[in-house]
């Protein structure tokens, strides 16, 4: 039996209604998941279309519990505290500053300068020892949702192709200071950690991005296409637009 879930692709009719539909089912996992367990966690993720949908939870919230919500991130950009590049500055303006969240729960990478780190690997080791606090194993929470963008090379996170980071199986968080998009310096979640999500979401818009999709969804060499190794342990679920989706058979 497979230790992941199906994988689901969800079409839409362009980039918003993708954003609105995953913001539409956010909402509902974070429910579940607090009537479940009482306690969420979810990891957010940057680009237009994550940060959309951020925006459009905010305006949907339903019955979600803030005080019982922790948030983590997929990736970030090696940068000063504040820097408007960041993924965490990015999410506070279109979510979390919005809504009555615990400061505490908003769990962030280290900026460059912040506790001591002076380097992206330093970062990424500070993230690992933080993640496993929150791990009843001492490794990675089982995330409900963890949501991911795609390049149009198939990257996820700050994982890239033929990249070591990419191929990476035993460390959870790994620090890098050659990523081939700028800046260089980032830190990232690796699949390891993504695949201990029970859910995972990708939110892909634009025909640039139709091979990627397509190679992925049809079970490509993560090492080729980074997106094909994010698998969900419940569900993973592709959130796409016609345009996206252009190179997937017909169904």
């Amino acid at each position: 039996m497979s230790e992941f879930g199906p994988v689901d692709v969800a079409k839409f009719a362009d980039a918003d209604a993708v954003a609105k539909a995953a913001a539409s089912e956010f909402v509902e996992a974070i429910v579940a998941a607090q009537r479940e367990r009482v306690q969420a966690s979810v990891v957010l993720t940057g680009g237009g279309t994550g940060i959309a949908v951020l925006e459009h939870v905010g305006r949907a919230q339903g019955g979600i519990d803030w005080s019982a919500v922790n948030v983590f991130f997929g990736d970030e950009r090696f940068l000063p505290p504040g820097h408007p590049d960041r993924n965490e500055v990015q999410a506070r303006a279109a979510l979390l500053d919005l809504v009555p969240i615990d400061a505490a729960r908003v769990h962030t990478m280290p900026a460059l300068g912040e506790d001591g780190c002076t380097t992206p690997e330093e970062s990424a080791a500070r993230y690992a020892e933080m993640l496993a606090q929150h791990s009843p194993d001492g490794t990675v929470p089982a995330f409900d949702v963890h949501l991911l963008g795609m390049g149009g090379e198939g990257h996820i996170n700050s994982l890239f192709p033929h990249t070591d980071a990419v191929r990476e199986e035993t460390r959870f968080v790994v620090g890098l200071d050659d990523s081939p998009k700028p800046p260089p310096a980032r830190v990232t979640l690796t699949l390891p950690a993504i695949q201990r999500a029970r859910q995972v979401w990708l939110l892909v818009t634009g025909a640039a991005k139709a091979d990627a999709v397509a190679a992925a969804v049809g079970g490509a060499d993560p090492q080729e296409i980074p997106a094909a190794g994010a698998r969900g342990r419940e569900r993973t679920v592709w959130f796409v637009d016609p345009a996206a989706a252009a190179n997937l058979p017909k169904s």
